[in-house]
């Protein structure tokens, strides 16, 4: 009896868990998008800045909300060394890094804008991934909460700049301070000695940072003892008594109907804190200054519900929200949230230099705001894709390299047909599964005459998918025979036409 062949075992054609693959729009859509925002960070003077992706743990700290993940969050591993390196979680704690290392070198303030990619090591879930961009502008060196306000408003620019709508999005602003000064008041936080009740001030933290997506009885069950999901997952709660907690909700709604009647309101809940009352004070530059700017309130709001997660956090604090409803996978309508947010973080660098270094900065969600536009419909067709060469005789393929190559010193994206050039149907379909704009057909018969058939393809699919023969292809209306040295001149005036020109 033949013996049987080992089963082969084969990978799973599958990215890991909470990854994703991006293909050529996204790509395109992605890249696009960014420059739109990028150049708003250079027109407020901002430079790039590009950082590896790769930190020792020691230089990224420990900051992530998450802590009950493996390396408080981070994708970690030990050198040969024995030193520990992980994945940058964000763009923020290479640049304290950078900064450190390059003081004496950059300019203060330094104003630096950064894009790329980031990991968490988080549970993932619909919409959440442990790989995603961001796109980062910060200045560092200055301690004025004026820097704090033109980061709001540059975000601002930035989100409309993308495509958000003014009446689509509101960029909401708080301060690290204010909150502090309400928990020293609810008795959770000791200026005599900040390392009491941290684990508790962080449950809290990671509570009100919570409110728009559990709502006021879910956090109040975060202060609590504890709150169970839907999933029966137990998150343990901040164990803050009744009272305690009541003030801490006290804050988080003590929103008005304006930034000086907030503030007002503020100063009453910090009263006895001075680091409260700073941080009113900041918030109320910061509402004068973009009042200033022509930023009111329908683009820039005082509200005390925004925290911001990362504990490294010192002083205002901002994060973007888009007001718009959309439909989620069950059919039932939601505001999407937020796409962007930030603060100041004056005590990150003194890590590395032992000096305080006053910063503030932003991050947007790249790949977020990207889809709350596609959500809202506002996503841009689809890119344009190259002309195609068909193959009529696979003997010419010198001749149609030529071609090709004439079109793309012309500035005109193309390429030729390599596939299999036996159905001439497949190559039509080729064409319109890569949104080209036009086909160039060249027989022996049209070399022999000195012409070529360009095809428009603005009819789309539907035409393409009906078509299996060079003489149906030829009969439709939209393909014409034009001289072969006028390739070029007719293939830019049929895009042309396509594109309203």
């Amino acid at each position: 009896m033949a013996k049987r062949k080992p089963k082969v075992m084969r990978p799973k054609a599958l990215p890991p868990r909470g990854f994703r693959d991006y293909f050529g729009e996204d790509l395109r859509a992605r890249a696009a998008m960014l420059d739109r925002i990028t150049g708003i960070y250079h027109a407020y003077g901002f430079d790039p800045l590009e950082t590896s992706a790769i930190e020792t743990v020691e230089a990224l700290g420990k900051f992530l909300p998450d802590v009950d993940r493996p390396n408080e969050g981070v994708f970690a591993w030990q050198d040969e060394d024995e030193s520990w390196m992980a994945l940058r979680y964000d763009l923020t704690a290479p640049l304290a890094r950078v900064y450190a290392q390059f003081r004496n070198d950059l300019p203060s303030p330094y104003r630096r804008y950064a894009v790329g990619p980031v990991w968490r090591n988080e549970k993932p879930g619909p919409g959440r991934f442990r790989q995603f961009y961001q796109c980062d502008a910060d200045t560092v060196g200055t301690p004025t909460v004026a820097a704090d306000a033109e980061i709001c408003m540059m975000l601002s620019d930035a989100l409309e700049a993308a495509g958000i709508a003014r009446s689509d999005y509101i960029v909401r602003v708080n301060n690290r301070k204010v909150l502090n000064g309400v928990m020293e008041v609810a008795g959770v936080l000791d200026p005599s000695d900040p390392s009491r009740f941290e684990a508790g001030r962080g449950i809290v933290l990671r509570a009100i940072d919570k409110l728009d997506r559990l709502g006021p009885d879910g956090v109040r069950a975060l202060l609590g003892e504890g709150r169970k999901d839907e999933s029966g997952d137990f998150t343990g709660g901040a164990n803050l008594s009744g009272e305690q907690a009541e003030i801490i909700m006290g804050f988080m709604e003590a929103r008005r109907e304006n930034g000086g009647d907030t503030c007002a309101r503020l100063r009453e809940l910090v009263k006895g804190s001075d680091t409260g009352l700073t941080g009113v004070q900041e918030l109320e530059t910061i509402a004068e200054l973009s009042d200033a700017g022509g930023y009111g309130p329908d683009r820039l709001l005082i509200d005390p519900s925004v925290v911001r997660g990362l504990g490294y956090y010192t002083g205002p604090v901002y994060e973007a929200e888009l007001t718009f409803e959309i439909l989620d996978e069950k059919g039932r309508k939601r505001q999407f949230g937020s796409v962007a947010g930030g603060g100041r973080y004056d005590d990150l660098v003194k890590r590395f230099t032992g000096q305080a270094v006053p910063a503030t900065g932003v991050s947007i969600g790249v790949d977020r705001l990207r889809a709350a536009l596609a959500a809202k419909g506002d996503a841009k067709a689809a890119a344009k894709g190259p002309v195609v060469i068909t193959v009529m005789d696979r003997e010419r393929m010198a001749d149609y390299q030529a071609m090709v190559a004439e079109l793309r010193n012309a500035g005109i994206r193309a390429e030729v047909y390599l596939g299999n050039p036996k159905n001439f149907g497949n190559q039509l379909k080729y064409a319109d599964a890569r949104n080209a704009p036009v086909a160039v057909i060249e027989g022996g018969d049209e070399q022999a005459r000195g012409v070529v058939q360009i095809k428009d393809l603005a009819l789309g699919k539907a035409l393409a998918a009906n078509i299996t023969s060079n003489e149906e292809w030829k009969a439709q209306p939209a393909q014409m025979e034009i001289g072969r040295n006028d390739l070029v001149a007719e293939i830019r005036k049929m895009m042309g036409r396509a594109d309203g020109e």
